[in-house]
């Protein structure tokens, strides 16, 4: 069966991502050179064989960024053996995004430089201030190297309702490319005024902890999915939990963290439309939060 997997723009450019990225939180956070970090090989090369490009990794993930690196490197590598028996030119399209998160500006710089290193990106995609950590000092120094070509986007990001009124006055006042914070299917606080605003201001936004750090898929283990569900072409409830998130038309990119590949392959399906199987919509997104409550 032909799939598509479904994009998203972002609002201030214009250009197109996958709306399936890959969270690096715990999963990646292991040793550069063992077997661990071997395995994780097969997780970034499905990723890319099934379109995937947003990496999200942050300095706060422990190896996680040196790991994405690493593994970033051996891809583009392989990539590049294949391009020149096929007489092509390899391409790198991965969109790394990643974080600063400490207090004061040379701080900041220090430890983004730090990442881009641990990355081996001489330039990275996305900059977001973590958890909003002296957010207007690291936005000054953000504005200073988007307009030096030494990152692309800026962001801002936190993982708590706490925070949101916080988030949306940043984006309200300052020019901020992306937004980065938690929504689910249990967790519909951003639907109020976060979601609104950055529709309003022109935010793309990332989702981290669409399935609630695990909460939705212990919550629903063992349950039979909806009839319904099984219908329309969904086979678990993690990939309904990511369809629920998708279906909200602020959202560009919805960021599960995972080192299983198998996981990942079911996380792609979610985010793909077929012949059978339109783009989740509003009406899709209400059965499954009812669903998903009742489980």
């Amino acid at each position: 069966m032909d799939t598509t997997l479904i994009e998203r723009t972002i609002p201030s450019s214009g250009e197109r991502l996958p709306v399936l990225g890959l969270g690096t939180f715990g999963a990646f956070d292991v040793s550069p050179r063992s077997s661990a970090a071997d395995a994780l090989q097969d997780v970034i090369d499905l990723f890319g064989r099934s379109g995937g490009r947003v990496v999200d990794s942050s300095p706060m993930y422990g190896e996680a960024e040196s790991v994405v690196g690493l593994l970033r490197a051996a891809r583009r590598t392989a990539s590049a053996g294949q391009a020149v028996g096929a007489g092509a030119v390899a391409t790198d399209p991965m969109f790394v995004a990643t974080k600063v998160w400490t207090q004061g500006a040379r701080e900041g710089i220090a430890q983004m430089e730090r990442s881009m290193q641990r990355l081996r990106a001489p330039r990275i995609d996305l900059m977001q201030v973590h958890n909003l950590v002296d957010v207007d000092t690291h936005l000054d120094t953000l504005d200073a190297w988007k307009q030096e070509g030494r990152i692309r986007y800026i962001g801002i990001t936190h993982y708590h309702g706490g925070a949101f009124a916080a988030l949306e006055k940043v984006m309200r006042t300052r020019p901020i490319d992306f937004v980065q914070f938690n929504y689910h299917a249990l967790d519909r606080e951003a639907e109020q005024r976060l979601l609104p605003a950055a529709a309003d201001t022109g935010t793309a936004v990332l989702v981290n902890r669409p399935l609630g750090q695990g909460e939705l898929v212990r919550r629903t283990r063992g349950r039979p999915l909806p009839a319904w569900a099984t219908r329309a072409g969904y086979r678990s409830w993690a990939q309904l939990a990511l369809a629920f998130v998708i279906a909200h038309p602020a959202v560009t990119c919805v960021i599960p963290a995972t080192g299983d590949a198998a996981h990942l392959a079911d996380n792609f399906d979610a985010a793909c439309i077929t012949a059978d199987r339109p783009a989740p919509d509003a009406s899709l997104a209400r059965r499954i939060a009812q669903a998903i409550a009742a489980a």
